[in-house]
């Protein structure tokens, strides 16, 4: 009911049952329980009307009468329409949205890979296209079975509903696409959010079109309307804006269409073709997508942008030069999305100035030549479609001082800036007037098109570096100055990783972003205790606390943190961001333990929003009491996700899967083995890139991530740096690896593993979880200790566990470049030493494997390891299959993991150095990654038993 109320612009009404049936079908919830439940529904203004359904009687409506008399009906909001799109997630495209990719390789008539697999029915195949463009940014997919030889209508269902079935894929909008109307039904008919048709158009008839916006009304979709009439299709401005205009008003007035769900598609051709008629057709687009958004309010523009450069088929830099200048200004006209190939897209401002030039009169129609000039040049660009690097251009140099710092700040340049910030210095004549002027107004420029996202994570932190050196050339002369006036910032945020957790790359990014818009930024650095973090916040007079966490007994301690600054008293919001944290554990856990505003940050992009409202007597009111709604909404959504129904553990036992034990391969190496000061070069040959580039916010596969037509620019940069750090750390060997593996004799006992000794001695239990929802047909209940053979089998199984680190010698490392305000590479070491941890353990499990146990034969190139295509697993306490972080206790006496790899657990169980990893091994053919999830009080108290510890404990 409250997320009703939230997002709906008509009445609400609501009439709940008399409570749930009995098991004899009746109702036993009384009327005035029922009056004081329902009637605080009508207090917190949710409702407009209020009455009773199954169950209630004339006392239930008299006392419901009774409670509500008096108060005001729900106000009706003023939600602002929107196109809102939906997969699994929302989509909604606003007046900030950026432009929006679709992808559009899902296509049998745009994809012969796609058409291959789909006409020899390999779905599940080309569902791994979809996932990959939504991995690589698609945010809407568009999905075409038009083929001769296909049934398309079967094809369009069974596809659509395999995606269904994946919500890595399905989260986002779907486009259903195809010029025959049956398909298109069939394909709405199984999507499970709001899709987008395409598409409608006005070629056969003003009936027909009418007919069919009707049945998209109908089923709820959005839809591309082509600029296309029983003429043909538009080809000028003129011919573009009459045929949008009429179908608008058709769709508006006569079928009463959503406007903000019409999104025009007003036809992209070629350009510079040789043919006089078609020089226009880049202005026709643009000029037709201005007057479209200007005189048709709420409608949008899509298109298929690679049309446009066809003519250069075979000459990728030239098409991509073409792309983005074509789209810097239609997306300037009021474009909002469209198709754009991926690698065929250049950023604008790095296009060779003598082929932007041709390529803008050619877009732009300048003259009658431009496109013989652009032919003409055509051929010097043809290479292998990566534009030649000019000399270095210093020309900025000649600049003002003041432009000079605003390009070194937005260029991420280092090389000039104490010479230039001390010539500013001697200008302006105050270091504060060199701050306030120049220096804040390149971050400005910098925190602009961080937001509009056309500057990216690591450009952001490159920025912040340049700004902290200047900064601190001039503390001395800010010193002499203490007694005056200080620079005026933002706000004062206080960040900490909360007690018991070391780790801080997130939270130093949110900083260093936070920093870049004028935020002072009090850091207290990790394991931070909750009386730290309050009394620094009262001391430093701050406006924000922001905590972080990356291990899940974090959550636990942003509670505690909470619910402290409600016993004394605090009244400042609080921001809550990290790996483990999300917007359903603050609402449910976090929030309900402080009022005074609890704001989960996802990112470090939306730090800054956030940050600026809250601090803003005008926007804080709105953000703190949507943020309430959402949250109440949350947990209303919970509370009815939460009648999970569990089983009991006997019958959960009862339906574990049945393994078979009869081909044990018994380990050539038995015990524990170290590995000290381990090749970095050997480890770097296993490095899992993607999770790199995740950790600076740039999401995309690799290494497509770096022709990325949106990323690709920054993740290019970023890689180029990344490389430089690797091998500097490999040559001068600043990091060193340590690990420890075991190999032991072991069975299972229900839940209970038991490692023994070669005499059969038991060395240490592992006390393990498992599953307990209900599961569906012949779906087991999962636990680690089902991959063991049991005790009573008679048979002898083994079992390894693991612990390595690559961040032995870091701090100093991380020291020495934050002396040295060098934020970017304080986290670049700190990413390059987590992707060596984990390549490290990713390299040790193939030497257990094929070595230590060798029960496997295999010949995997990395992308295999990384796709995990080996038999066997390496599940990690704390993490889904086995949640209970304790557990690493008994790993670290196992292995003596402190004595043998410098590896050492703090009081939550993370582990230090941070680039570690540890785990156990399991080899069974079958053994696979499951998620314990909920578990009932049953199997908490057998736990408790076996582990040894008190109920709570457990």
């Amino acid at each position: 009911v409250a997320e009703m109320s939230r997002v709906s612009n008509v009445y609400v009404s609501a009439h709940p049952n008399a409570g749930l049936p009995n098991e004899f079908g009746e109702y036993d919830l009384g009327a005035i329980t029922m009056s004081e439940q329902v009637g605080e529904w009508a207090e917190s203004g949710l409702v407009n009307i209020l009455g009773g359904c199954c169950g209630s009687t004339p006392d239930h409506i008299k006392a419901i009468a009774d409670a509500i008399d008096g108060l005001p009906p729900r106000k009706i909001p003023d939600i602002k329409p929107e196109c809102r799109l939906s997969g699994l997630e929302a989509f909604n495209i606003g007046d900030d949205a950026l432009f929006i990719n679709i992808g559009e390789r899902a296509n049998v008539t745009g994809s012969a890979k796609f058409k291959r697999l789909i006409l020899n029915e390999e779905y599940e195949e080309a569902l791994d296209i979809c996932r990959t463009q939504v991995e690589d940014g698609a945010q809407v997919v568009d999905i075409n079975m038009d083929e001769g030889m296909l049934d398309g209508k079967a094809a369009m269902v069974r596809f659509m509903n395999l995606i269904a079935s994946e919500p890595d894929i399905s989260r986002v909008p779907l486009m259903v696409d195809s010029s025959k109307w049956e398909i298109i039904e069939a394909g709405l008919k199984c999507t499970q959010g709001k899709a987008i048709v395409n598409s409608i158009s006005l070629k056969e008839g003003k009936d027909n079109f009418i007919k069919y916006a009707h049945l998209c009304k109908r089923y709820g979709a959005a839809i591309i309307v082509m600029a296309f009439d029983e003429v043909g299709q538009a080809d000028t401005q003129q011919r573009k804006i009459e045929i949008c205009t009429e179908a608008y008003d058709i769709l508006v007035n006569e079928v009463s269409f959503p406007a903000e769900d019409i999104i025009f598609d007003p036809n992209i051709f070629a350009i510079a073709t040789g043919i006089e008629e078609h020089n226009n057709y880049g202005v026709d687009f643009i000029e037709a997508t201005r007057e479209i958004t200007k005189n048709l309010p709420y409608a949008k523009i899509s298109g298929g942008v690679s049309n446009v450069s066809f003519s250069f088929r075979g000459n990728n830099p030239v098409r991509e030069a073409i792309h983005s200048v074509f789209l810097y200004h239609a997306v300037k006209a009021g474009m909002t999305m469209g198709i754009v190939n991926a690698g065929q897209l250049v950023v604008y401002d790095d296009i060779d100035p003598e082929l932007k030039k041709a390529v803008e009169d050619v877009v732009l129609n300048s003259d009658e030549e431009a496109g013989e000039r652009l032919v003409d040049i055509a051929s010097k660009f043809s290479g292998t479609g990566e534009q030649k690097e000019n000399k270095r251009d210093l020309a900025w140099r000649t600049w003002s001082v003041e432009k000079r710092l605003e390009h070194s700040l937005v260029k991420g340049i280092t090389e000039f800036i104490d010479e230039d910030t001390k010539e500013a210095l001697e200008k302006l004549g105050r270091p504060i007037l060199v701050i306030e002027g120049p220096l804040m107004d390149g971050m400005n420029v910098v925190g602009d098109l961080f937001g509009d996202g056309r500057m990216f994570l690591p450009q952001v932190v490159k920025s912040a570096r340049v700004m902290k050196k200047s900064v601190a050339w001039l503390d001395p002369f800010l010193e002499e100055e203490k007694q005056g006036c200080g620079v005026r910032t933002q706000g004062k945020i206080l960040m900490a990783t909360v007690k018991g957790d070391v780790h801080d790359i997130g939270k130093n990014i949110v900083g260093v972003v936070l920093s870049c818009n004028n935020y002072e930024i009090i850091d207290l650095g990790v394991m931070v205790p909750a009386e730290t973090i309050l009394e620094t916040a009262i001391k430093e007079n701050v406006d924000i606390i922001g905590l972080s966490g990356l291990i899940t007994p974090s959550l636990d301690e942003m509670v505690f943190v909470a619910k402290e600054m409600t016993r004394r008293g605090f009244e400042l919001p609080l921001m809550i961001g990290g790996a483990t944290t999300s917007k359903a554990h603050t609402a449910v856990k976090i929030e309900p333990g402080y009022d005074k505003g609890v704001f989960y940050v996802k990112d470090a992009s939306k730090a800054v929003g956030v940050a600026t409202s809250l601090l803003s007597e005008k926007l804080k009111p709105a953000l703190v009491q949507s943020t309430k709604e959402e949250y109440e909404a949350v947990r209303v959504r919970r509370a009815k996700k939460g009648k999970t129904k569990l089983v009991s553990l006997e019958a959960a036992r009862k339906n574990k899967p049945k393994l078979k034990f009869d081909k044990i391969t018994i380990p050539n190496k038995l015990g524990i083995h170290v590995f000290e000061d381990y090749d970095l070069n050997e480890i770097f040959k296993f490095i899992d890139w993607v999770p790199f580039f995740r950790t600076w916010e740039l999401a995309g596969k690799f290494p497509e991530i770096l022709t990325d037509d949106v990323v690709g620019e920054s993740a290019s940069e970023l890689y180029k740096d990344a490389k430089v750090m690797f091998k500097k750390v490999m040559d001068e060997k600043l990091l060193q690896a340590n690990a420890v593996v075991g190999i032991f004799p072991a069975n299972s006992v229900n839940e209970d593993i038991e490692l023994t000794d070669e005499n059969g001695k038991v060395l240490m239990t592992l006390n393990q979880l498992r599953q307990q929802l209900d599961k569906k047909g012949n779906t087991p209940n999962f636990c680690l200790s089902d991959f063991i053979a049991p005790k009573d089998s008679g048979v002898q199984d083994y079992m390894g566990a693991f612990a390595v680190t690559a961040g032995i010698n870091i701090d100093p490392l991380v020291a020495a470049y934050e002396a040295d305000h060098d934020d970017y590479n304080s986290i670049m070491i700190k990413a390059v030493a987590d992707r060596f941890a984990e390549a490290f353990a990713e390299m040790m499990h193939y030497k257990f494997r094929t070595e230590l146990w060798g029960y496997s034969d295999e010949d995997f190139n990395n992308d295999e390891f990384i796709g995990e295509k080996y038999r066997g697993i390496r599940p990690a306490p704390g993490y889904p299959a086995c949640p209970e972080h304790s557990e690493k206790e008994k790993l670290w006496d196992l292995l003596n993991v402190e004595k043998n790899t410098g590896m050492t657990l703090t009081s939550s169980y993370a582990m230090l150095p941070t680039a570690s990893v540890s785990g156990w091994y399991f080899g069974h053919p079958e053994s696979r990654y499951f998620g314990v999830a909920k578990i009932n009080q049953q199997q908490v108290e057998d736990y408790a038993k076996r582990k040894g510890v008190s109920v709570s404990d457990a």
